[in-house]
């Protein structure tokens, strides 16, 4: 005869999270310079406000999908992007994220043309999902990551 696993309401719990953020198609947005920060539906593009979803975010661990992005406008008026999607091994808080994402942002933001950039932001998806660049335009876009106000580091 079989024996049953022994109930493990942690595991039971993060499961629980990781369901509800799956069916509810959450991501982390971060932009600069406003510094700006909220979830966001990424299939429907509407925010999504903190609560029971914020801790199922925040309280337990997930493999996550950053994808990062330095959004400038050239001489012309054109509209382009310089991305970069990171996949870190294991598993991480949201806490702890920011160890994980600053050095390559920073990276990111530095190879940009700084007189021709407008924002910088990324997107956090607590799943192993990659976006491809015009889906990260379409989340960026919908949180006004093109609207931002530039900050003159002279003017103090």
């Amino acid at each position: 005869m079989s024996k049953r696993k022994p109930h493990n309401l942690q595991a039971r719990i993060a499961r629980s999270c990781r369901s509800l953020l799956t069916s509810n198609h959450v991501a982390v947005v971060n932009i600069d310079p406003s510094g700006r920060q909220g979830m966001i539906n990424y299939k429907s593009l509407k925010n999504i406000a903190p609560g029971k979803i914020g801790q199922a975010v925040c309280g337990i661990p997930h493999r996550w999908t950053i994808y990062m992005s330095a959004m400038c406008i050239d001489a012309r008026g054109d509209r382009y992007s310089k991305s970069l999607e990171l996949a870190p091994d294991g598993v991480y808080l949201s806490d702890h994220l920011e160890d994980v994402i600053e050095h390559c942002y920073m990276k990111l933001r530095a190879e940009a043309n700084q007189s021709q950039m407008v924002a910088s932001g990324w997107i956090a998806i607590p799943d192993t999902l990659s976006l491809d660049e015009e889906h990260a335009a379409r989340i960026f876009e919908a949180v006004g990551a093109w609207r931002q106000v530039k900050v003159d580091s002279c003017a103090a």
